[in-house]
């Protein structure tokens, strides 16, 4: 459940940067609205989800898989430019993330 509401809490902050590019600095309003109703979803379902899971592992997976993300939209969809430097940062992002979860497990 808790990995649950991290993920709905990853998608919410997404939605919200992405409105955050779609509102042009607040000169749009159902984007502007919209920032702060996907962020305070993601925070409430983060917070949710931090009563079973370390927050350490929590807090790099929430933002790590969202800089992924954003990155992906950012190339698909405003049409960033994908280059190598982009690809090797979030894989290290990525590898990170990884790293931080399993030294939370003990074998």
């Amino acid at each position: 459940m808790s990995f649950g509401l991290l993920l709905l809490a990853i998608c919410l902050e997404v939605a919200g940067t992405t409105c955050m590019k779609l509102s042009q600095g607040f000169s749009r309003l159902v984007p502007s609205v919209l920032i702060v109703v996907f962020y305070g979803g993601s925070l409430a379902s983060l917070t949710f989800a931090l009563k079973t899971i370390e927050v350490s592992t929590a807090y790099a997976i929430w933002s790590g898989l969202g800089t992924a993300l954003i990155a992906g939209i950012g190339c698909w969809y405003f049409g960033e430019v994908l280059n190598s430097s982009k690809v090797a940062g979030v894989l290290l992002v990525v590898a990170g993330i990884v790293l931080l979860h399993l030294s939370g497990k003990s074998y």
